[in-house]
């Protein structure tokens, strides 16, 4: 891993930037939520620059503005049903039917849920009794 430099130059403007976080509000079809954005960043207003893992952050938060407006499960709604219907992740996505890697996928937001999958998770999550009737 290496190790972030305190300041780099802004390949703009030539501008010394210096590593902070700031406030950055990330909005989604009427939801907003104000996140500490970490980057480099002028010394008054002006571009930042991000670099690796700098807008995870925002993503993680998308999910999450995601599964408010439009009922699309976050990593962590999905893990915290599975955990709750005590199924492996391997289990899971057997007894979903979408394959055994599936819910690690979905767990670490790399693809989103089917929406028939979604309906089957928000059923489980309400009913958890129901998960033995399916297998």
């Amino acid at each position: 891993m290496t190790e972030q430099q305190d300041q780099i130059y802004s390949p703009e403007t030539g501008e010394p930037l210096y590593r902070d976080t700031r406030p950055f509000d990330l909005t989604y079809k009427g939801h907003t939520i104000t996140v500490d954005l970490p980057g480099y960043y002028p010394a008054g207003e002006g571009e930042s620059v991000h670099v690796g893992n700098d807008m995870a952050v925002t993503d993680q938060v998308l999910r999450i503005l995601k599964e408010r407006a439009d009922g699309l499960p976050s990593p962590e709604t999905i893990r915290k049903v599975r955990k709750k219907l005590k199924l492996s992740q391997r289990e899971a996505g057997k007894l979903f039917k979408v394959g055994d890697n599936a819910f690690d996928k979905y767990e670490r937001g790399l693809i989103v849920p089917s929406g028939p999958t979604i309906q089957l998770m928000k059923v489980l999550d309400r009913h958890p009794e129901l998960v033995d009737d399916l297998r």
